[in-house]
């Protein structure tokens, strides 16, 4: 398949000067079509698509300057190189202040016409670049669309099948008897709807590549509320931070792991009590997250339920490049982390 002939437009009041172009231009492989004067070229350019157009300055009735300024008023206004005098480099800075792409000085002979067709080939080649790049950026912007809405409903089913999950878990949990088994069951169930809580946020939000912490741990701390039977008093202050999808995963089984664990073990034998979990952010780089209780604080060093959620709470705090430290107080516990926001 051949490819396209460019199509020129030349505006010339000047005959002899025109047929010189004419057939110099066609040599050189483009389509020209010929103009006297502005008005009939800005008809011209109005009726049919040029690929460029050449204006010269001094013409009667418009001048090039006029000219120019109408043919860049046109609903797909094409790129126009200026002719002008060898004396004349203050019109040639006119009119590239107009809108000209470029200008190229007037004379008779040959030396013209390769200046012409060489600013003519270099305007359809930025052209042409311009015009890629356009296609790029629409093609990545179409990409990023289909891959927000495959990731959208790519969250959509793992939160189904989470809910799912936590289901069947919650049906195991009804057909139990033993007391420490059911425990167990439903320190599952919290951990499944910790992590499902971030991908039913990613599918109702228009980011699907991270999420809004206090908004998510508000919805979190809530959902913790009711699963104790809110015998506690859990509550929230957090400032406002976004993290990546797989953080926001981590810190919830951290708060999930934490808060539990304070709803177990801190408040034995005194019927519940105040837990406070705390989100800040510490500079542009890092957070500090910290869950609080009044509670009975820790035994022999050590903060009371050394079993899967502690190992949960180590394996999560380390995927964010951090630890927990347990801090005793009168009355009561501190856990907390510093991490980097990504």
């Amino acid at each position: 398949m051949s490819a396209r002939i460019p199509a020129i437009l030349y505006i010339d009041d000047d005959e002899g000067l025109r047929r010189l172009a004419e057939r110099g231009l066609k040599r050189r492989g483009f389509d020209v079509t010929l103009a006297a004067t502005g008005e009939d070229g800005i008809a011209l350019a109005a009726s049919r698509r040029f690929d460029l157009v050449t204006v010269d300055h001094y013409m009667p009735g418009l001048d090039g300057l006029e000219t120019l300024k109408r043919l860049r008023a046109l609903p797909t206004a094409p790129p126009v190189i200026y002719v002008t005098g060898s004396e004349e480099g203050r019109v040639a800075i006119a009119a590239l202040r107009a809108g000209a792409v470029d200008y190229v000085v007037k004379s008779v002979g040959e030396d013209f016409l390769d200046l012409l067709a060489r600013a003519i080939e270099n305007e359809l080649a930025r052209v042409e670049l311009s015009r890629g790049k356009d296609a790029a950026e629409w093609e990545l912007r179409a990409s990023h669309s289909r891959l927000e809405a495959l990731l959208r409903e790519v969250n959509h089913r793992v939160a189904n099948s989470l809910q799912l999950v936590s289901a069947f878990v919650r049906l195991q949990s009804s057909a139990i008897e033993d007391a420490q088994a059911r425990a167990a069951l439903e320190d599952t169930q919290r951990r499944i709807a910790a992590i499902g809580s971030v991908h039913r946020r990613l599918y109702t939000s228009n980011d699907v590549e991270g999420v809004e912490l206090s908004e998510y741990l508000a919805a979190l701390v809530g959902e913790l509320a009711q699963s104790w039977s809110n015998t506690f008093n859990i509550t929230l202050l957090a400032d406002k931070l976004r993290v990546p999808t797989d953080r926001a995963v981590s810190i919830g089984v951290i708060v999930n792991e934490l808060v539990s664990n304070a709803c177990k073990y801190a408040y034995e034998d005194m019927g519940g009590g105040e837990i406070r979990v705390l989100l800040r952010k510490r500079d542009g780089e890092t957070f500090e997250l910290a869950v609080e209780d009044d509670g009975v604080g820790m035994t022999d060093g050590a903060p009371k339920g050394t079993g899967l959620g502690t190992k949960l709470v180590r394996t999560m705090a380390q995927s964010l490049q951090s630890a927990v430290t347990y801090e005793p107080r009168d009355p009561g516990l501190r856990a907390s982390l510093v991490a980097p926001l990504n």
